[in-house]
């Protein structure tokens, strides 16, 4: 097999987990809280949150700087290489979901919860769902940039 499938395979595959790690760490989150959840924004986070990314790396409101951030993570998501090899077991894909976690947070810092609110494509119980994933609270929307 031509080396060009091992690496679709291997990124649908790392998508898979990555989608199967936010799917578990929001059914933890959702008892946590109490929350009924919706299957269907629980299918739909992972692309979401990518399209999220890719939305706010290319708003021309966001600051310069944090589109840079965001468009270096979804390359870094997308390539390959990773800081911890995927092949690891459980910690191999935790890298992808701390930087993601991590970019979130610098993004509504730098950004504002409202360019964050404008570009989020799902339902406002899935970004509730992701900002409660990246621990964002109320008082971070409130003292937001935007």
């Amino acid at each position: 097999m031509p080396e060009w499938v091992w690496t679709v395979i291997g990124v649908a595959a790392g998508l898979a987990v990555i989608w199967a790690a936010l799917a578990v760490a929001l059914l933890i989150q959702a008892r946590r809280a109490g929350w009924d959840l919706n299957w269907r924004d629980v299918i739909r986070l992972a692309p979401d949150l990518l399209r999220l990314l890719k939305r706010l790396a290319s708003d021309k409101h966001v600051p310069r700087r944090t589109r840079w951030w965001l468009g270096g993570l979804l390359v870094y998501l997308l390539l390959p290489v990773d800081l911890i090899p995927d092949f690891i077991p459980v910690i191999g894909y935790a890298d992808d979901a701390i930087v993601t976690v991590v970019a979130l947070r610098y993004a509504v810092k730098h950004a504002g919860f409202e360019a964050v609110r404008r570009n989020w494509p799902g339902s406002p119980e899935g970004l509730a769902s992701v900002l409660a994933l990246a621990r964002i609270s109320p008082a971070d929307e409130r003292n937001s940039g935007a």
